[in-house]
């Protein structure tokens, strides 16, 4: 049963995730687990699998987020940012993406799962212009460090950090940066039952 086991998995954490919030990730991958048949939107088959690779991949994130008010670019089928958004009721995320079937799908998990701090948004993220800077702006889909800071660098605001998720550490991606950045912060993020690396890069405008 989904929600026995993503409850044993988030013992094996130092997370606090409330009754009603394990509920919601478990609808969040039966949700995605049914769109998934017809939408292709994850190559992850298995609804065990998205606990771990989904949902325990983007809910450690949670206790690095500084601020109020978040961007997930790229965001896929809302990754990491819907299951963070349901684990940080007290935070406002916008899940930004250019495919529309993906957006069409973040839509419908925010209405079925009653969320209210969740906006999606069908743009290119050079395309896009916030009315106010994010105090954090994260994305795991970027294929380089640069590219990320590079397209998004307009987004967050004069003190917030980028968060980019990344799997095995690149000293050599790490060591090119665009000038005017600078890394802060770099952690070590342990998913369970996950056979991968899994880091966390904190980066700021200088």
């Amino acid at each position: 049963m989904l929600a026995q086991r993503l409850s044993g998995l988030i013992n094996r954490t130092d997370l606090n995730i409330t009754e009603l919030q394990q509920q919601q990730l478990v609808q969040l991958v039966e949700l995605l687990d049914k769109w998934n048949k017809a939408y292709n939107l994850t190559s992850v088959r298995n609804p065990d699998e998205m606990l771990v690779r989904h949902i325990m991949d983007s809910i450690v994130v949670g206790p690095y987020l500084k601020g109020e008010r978040f961007i997930d670019v790229g965001t896929g089928p809302g990754l990491p940012g819907l299951p963070l958004a349901i684990c940080n009721p007290d935070k406002q995320f916008v899940l930004l993406d250019s495919l529309g079937k993906r957006i069409r799908f973040i839509r419908t998990v925010i209405h079925k799962l009653g969320l209210t701090n969740v906006i999606a948004v069908e743009s290119r993220v050079e395309a896009f212009q916030p009315e106010q800077g994010f105090d954090g702006v994260i994305s795991r889909a970027f294929a380089s460090l640069h590219d990320m800071l590079s397209w998004c660098h307009h987004l967050p605001a004069a003190h917030g950090n980028f968060y980019a998720l990344k799997g095995q550490l690149d000293e050599q991606e790490l060591g090119q940066i665009p000038d005017g950045f600078t890394i802060t912060e770099r952690h070590i993020l342990d998913v369970p039952e996950l056979d991968a690396q899994r880091h966390l890069v904190l980066v700021r405008a200088n």
